[in-house]
């Protein structure tokens, strides 16, 4: 067993024990799914967009080349510098340079998977500079230590008390549990730091190929403040979040913002096309776009589930998964979590050592219908179990299936093991529960039916 499986064993033991936590991410969710409904309600159909988004993703990703080269080309034009980075420590390393070159001390942040992928906070931090996320959630897991939780609600696992005892101690500020006083305090802390920045660095949503622009949703208009105060923004996507037209957003916006939050739009749109031209006002005097590969090419290889590659990071499969309700999401130990997660981590970080996330599924299929873009989620989740056990399994465990294999097609060994089996099952009893338990792993979280007095076969034989 992996280092990262046994560590997702321990959490998973620990947070399905607590009931409180998993009440309040369960009464969480409960209200997502009223308000989600509600929007999708509003759709002509629900379905036809999701098979439209489907589509538009499949030709994005099927033609990825091509839209990538005229996006960079594009952009480029208007004076935005496009980086190229094939893994995650050449993107650390280009943004590193890109702060280093600007003399910067102070960075501002807004919500980015991809930062939390290649850990750039961290990287950005042993290299002297000082880090601030400017989205509340992302912000309030800062102060705490701890990484996002959800992919779009980064501190869902808090209440209003425990965000009030850390800003309390963490900022001085008095203790409160109004949302709209909470937010204040943290607007308060913020300002100072938008306006003492010498870089922003955000995320992406969409990536639009016909007109060279990035498409940032929001909901608290931090991203905008990130962008348009500091003289250097640095806008850091995977290259899957490519859309071809323009015209593509009138559905992936709403899309994005019902499956995700169960909203009608998101708050904050922008389209963002170049650093500041002659002539206007405002916005960074210097851009610059890190396209981010980290292995996505080798999933776009894979004819089979490079449709995870469609994923729009709302976290609609995360909400409706009925593991991820109960283990909660740092118990996966990784930057994406829920079933979409355990679909591409593996892809991502190493098959071998992240396979047990692809067992982490009832395979209830809750992902698959939930998903606004239409990926197979939990039928690649049974895909990633049947590569795992075909790359690389341990000799024991090739072993033990070829004996398995051998007694079931063995009528007459077959029969012998139930014989055994009958004879030792009182001594298997006795020893249930104690450390000598031959099958304790298996018995600590689940029932071992009792061996039968007697087969079908005898049974029959006997009644005849």
């Amino acid at each position: 067993m992996s280092n990262a499986a046994q560590q997702f064993l321990e959490a998973a033991g620990t947070i399905t024990r607590n009931l409180r936590h998993r009440g309040l991410i369960q009464t969480a969710l409960r209200k997502y799914e009223v308000a989600r409904d509600r929007k999708k309600s509003a759709f002509n159909d629900w379905s036809a967009a999701r098979q439209s988004a489907a589509e538009t993703k499949w030709d994005a990703i099927n033609h990825l080349d091509t839209y990538l080269t005229e996006f960079a080309s594009k952009i480029e034009a208007r004076g935005t510098k496009v980086h190229w980075c094939p893994t995650g420590p050449e993107a650390r390393d280009t943004i590193r340079g890109i702060i280093k070159d600007a003399k910067a001390k102070c960075v501002v942040k807004s919500k980015a998977m991809t930062a939390e992928e290649i850990h750039l906070n961290e990287a950005l931090e042993k290299d002297g500079f000082e880090v601030v996320e400017s989205d509340l959630g992302e912000f309030i897991v800062q102060l705490r230590k701890e990484p996002p939780y959800h992919i779009v609600f980064p501190a869902m696992h808090l209440t209003r008390d425990e965000i009030s005892d850390l800003f309390e101690r963490e900022l001085g500020s008095a203790p409160t549990r109004e949302p709209e006083e909470l937010t204040m305090i943290a607007r308060r802390a913020l300002r100072r730091k938008y306006i003492q920045a010498d870089v922003g660095i955000t995320g992406a949503n969409f990536a639009i190929a016909e007109t060279g622009m990035v498409s940032i949703t929001e909901n608290e208009g931090n991203a905008r403040l990130t962008s348009a105060l500091p003289r250097v923004m640095v806008t850091l996507l995977g290259i899957e979040k490519i859309l071809p037209k323009l015209e593509d957003l009138a559905l992936f916006l709403p899309l994005l913002a019902t499956a995700g939050a169960g909203q009608t739009v998101t708050g904050y749109n922008t389209l963002y096309g170049g650093p500041r031209q002659p002539g206007e006002s405002d916005g960074p005097i210097e851009w610059h776009v890190v396209l981010l590969d980290n292995r996505r090419t080798e999933l776009l290889a894979d004819p089979e589930q490079r449709d995870a590659l469609h994923c729009i990071r709302c976290g609609a499969c995360l909400n409706v998964c009925p593991i991820f309700r109960n283990v909660g999401g740092h118990t996966y130990g990784t930057t994406y979590s829920g079933p979409v997660g355990s679909v591409i981590t593996p892809h991502l970080r190493g098959l071998q050592e992240w396979k047990h996330l692809s067992n982490a599924s009832s395979l209830c299929g809750a992902c698959t219908e939930a998903c606004p873009v239409k990926i197979d989620l939990h039928h690649h989740l049974l895909q990633n179990r049947r590569n795992a056990v075909g790359d690389s399994p341990s000799w024991i465990e090739r072993l033990a299936w070829r004996a398995h294999a051998f007694a079931v097609n063995t009528p007459a060994l077959y029969q012998f093991g139930q014989e055994v089996a009958r004879i030792v099952e009182p001594l298997r009893l006795r020893l249930q529960g104690t450390p000598l338990d031959p099958v304790k792993s298996w018995t600590r979280t689940r029932d071992l039916p009792p061996v039968a007095p007697e087969s079908f076969k005898e049974w029959w034989r006997n009644r005849r």
